[in-house]
């Protein structure tokens, strides 16, 4: 489990694949095995509800990150404002289908610098 802010700083350079539910960051971390992040941000909603979609998240890991997760990689997932009302068996495949993008190196474009107000 990665909790260092450094770790999700290097992570938000990697990969991105973005879903419904959630948002998927992948970066290789040079043989620290496969490790696993998860951001909610208050936008979603009160901490009832983000401690939920953290939990959900976790459960998702335990079993889709076994068999698809990258190896020596740090996967982050980004909770999305739709993530708590998706089904579990849809976020599943959408995970599944995210790290197949990721194992493919096919990642979703950048996204836009913010301007300056």
């Amino acid at each position: 489990m990665m909790t260092r802010r450094a770790d999700f700083l290097a992570a938000n350079r990697g990969l991105r694949v973005a879903r419904p539910g959630f948002v998927l960051l992948a970066r290789g971390n040079e043989g620290q095995g496969l490790r696993l992040g998860i951001t909610v941000t208050k936008k979603i909603g009160n901490a009832v509800v983000r401690n939920r979609m953290k939990r959900r998240f976790r459960a998702l890991a335990r079993e889709v990150l076994a068999d698809h997760g990258l190896p020596d990689t740090d996967h982050v997932l980004i909770g999305r404002e739709g993530g708590m009302e998706r089904d579990f068996s849809r976020l599943r495949e959408e995970l599944v289908a995210a790290l197949a993008r990721a194992r493919a190196g096919k990642g979703d474009s950048p996204r836009r610098k913010r301007e300056k107000r």
